[in-house]
């Protein structure tokens, strides 16, 4: 889903260089869930710090054992091979983070759906589709998806797919929620400061080594070389939904590669969106729905939501941003 932000660049030299006496930077890069997590720690000691990222990075494998649709031996595949079947039992916390799929699906009107996987095998966006799926493929896969079809029963902790065929995975919050269940590990553990960077979603908390804010460079979007303006990020999280990697072009129009769960059909419009709040999992799953929602109702979403703010940039380079971003 992501790819390097269009808007966002990181500057890891600030925080590589220029460490106080007594703590140390230590950073560190792993494969997992298909992206690339890079860990950086403040840590007092080097090999510390190793021990560390070494114990969050096995947090995020744990997630990824627990919410892959790849493996077998999943849940979510158990949950997945008994569509139309039977409810499946599960843990207590992937049903929980199911649940909260469901409530950002309620609350994007269901441009955000952990359901629309079926959709996925009917588009390429690798450069080689160079024609639309016909209206009914795209119709028969789309009866295949609905978060309203996902079935909780709390009392029995059981997650039922109510209709055959069909799949959930969770490539809009996933990753997020791993990076937040990494930073509670380590935050538990008194470490004093990081970085979770995941293929360019961010994650932060406590300070640089120098006892300086985390900072993140907004790009000019208008395809201009240097910086637009800069941004703290404290104890919070940025996830970009877009980029120009992923798309597929039909008829001379550009098609990116996030999809609309309502309509089966790519999005259009936007370039990118990069949404800021307290956790990763919700900045992970409000940009792949603004993303889909456009800009007018994207903006209008999250000037209704508090901690959270937007920066999208449309398909001709114009930036739009919600009421508590202030760029200097």
């Amino acid at each position: 889903m992501k790819n390097l932000p269009p808007i966002i660049f990181f500057f890891m030299t600030f925080f590589v260089f220029g460490q106080g006496e007594q703590f140390i930077t230590v950073k560190k890069s792993f494969t997992a869930m298909g992206s690339d997590f890079d860990i950086t720690v403040v840590s007092l000691e080097e090999e510390l710090g190793y021990i560390y990222i070494q114990e969050a990075f096995a947090e995020i494998q744990r997630i990824e054992k627990l919410i892959s649709s790849w493996d077998p031996n999943s849940e979510t595949s158990k949950i997945n091979a008994n569509a139309g079947i039977r409810p499946v039992a599960v843990s207590w916390e992937l049903f929980k983070l199911i649940e909260r799929a469901i409530q950002i699906s309620e609350l994007t009107n269901g441009a955000f759906d952990i359901s629309y996987t079926a959709l996925e095998n009917l588009w390429k966006f690798d450069g080689s589709m160079t024609q639309m799926p016909s209206k009914l493929a795209i119709k028969e896969a789309a009866l295949k998806t609905g978060y309203k079809n996902i079935q909780l029963n709390s009392k029995d902790q059981t997650v039922y797919l109510a209709k055959k065929g069909m799949r959930i995975s969770f490539g809009g919050i996933g990753k997020g929620y791993a990076a937040d269940k990494a930073k509670a590990l380590l935050v538990s553990k008194q470490v004093q400061g990081g970085i979770i960077n995941v293929g360019g979603d961010i994650t932060t908390w406590g300070t640089k080594a120098t006892g300086e804010k985390w900072l993140i460079g907004i790009l000019n979007p208008e395809g201009q070389e240097g910086l637009f303006s800069w941004l703290p990020i404290l104890e919070s999280s940025v996830a970009t939904s877009g980029g120009n990697a992923d798309f597929m072009v039909v008829n001379g129009k550009k098609y990116a590669h996030v999809l609309d769960p309502r309509t089966g059909y790519p999005s259009a419009g936007i370039q990118s969106v990069s949404v800021f709040a307290k956790s990763a999992e919700l900045s992970d799953a409000l940009a792949t729905s603004i993303f889909v929602m456009g800009v007018n109702a994207g903006l209008a979403l999250i000037n209704q939501l508090g901690d959270t703010e937007v920066i999208i940039v449309d398909e001709h380079d114009k930036m739009y941003k919600s009421n508590g971003i202030i760029l200097n």
